[in-house]
């Protein structure tokens, strides 16, 4: 099995403090996050007791984000999230998450190899750039729930500027062809 294969096993030590077992070195939640988009399974566990945190420090890392504005999930869908912990909803709503984020990431795949093959656009320069860059934001955007999301996912693209510049560039081009 391939070393990025196996979770990467994350320390929480008595001061809280986060320890990367593979590097040796103490990481932050975003260190984590970053784990996460580049596409690697992490799991916490506290060091004295062997409790598994994964949970508690992914739902920590996803509120730090929302509260920083960076909001993926609307209202409606958290106060769904609280009235089904205190419902029979319970049982239902996490197999129900799965399959909507599994569906999510199927139509995606296959939209984008539709492209590819019958649309021109499969053919422009900078096609494959924008197609890395939006599996990059779907991965970011799903917190890596679901794992990956398809072939050709190098984790570049995270780089605001770059996309913006990018996208810029293939608006030209489209509007140059479009003449």
């Amino acid at each position: 099995m391939a070393e990025t294969a196996k979770p990467l096993l994350i320390k929480r030590y008595a001061s809280r403090r986060l320890y990367n077992t593979e590097t040796s070195d103490y990481v932050t939640l975003e260190d984590i996050a970053g784990f996460i988009r580049a596409g690697r399974e992490v799991q916490i566990v506290d060091l004295k007791s062997g409790d598994d945190l994964t949970r508690q420090y992914l739902l920590q890392i996803i509120a730090e984000h929302e509260s920083r504005g960076e909001s993926v999930l609307p209202v409606d869908v958290l106060t769904d999230l609280v009235r089904s912990y205190t419902s029979q909803a319970s049982s239902v709503v996490p197999q129900f998450l799965a399959a909507s984020f599994e569906m999510l990431r199927d139509g995606q795949s296959k939209m984008m190899e539709n492209m590819t093959k019958v649309s021109p656009m499969g053919q422009m320069p900078g096609f494959d750039a924008m197609r890395a860059q939006q599996q990059a934001f779907f991965k970011a955007m799903t917190g890596g729930v679901m794992g990956s999301t398809g072939p050709g996912q190098d984790g570049n693209g995270d780089n605001l500027e770059d996309i913006k510049k990018q996208l810029a560039e293939l608006q030209s081009k489209l509007a140059r062809m479009s003449k």
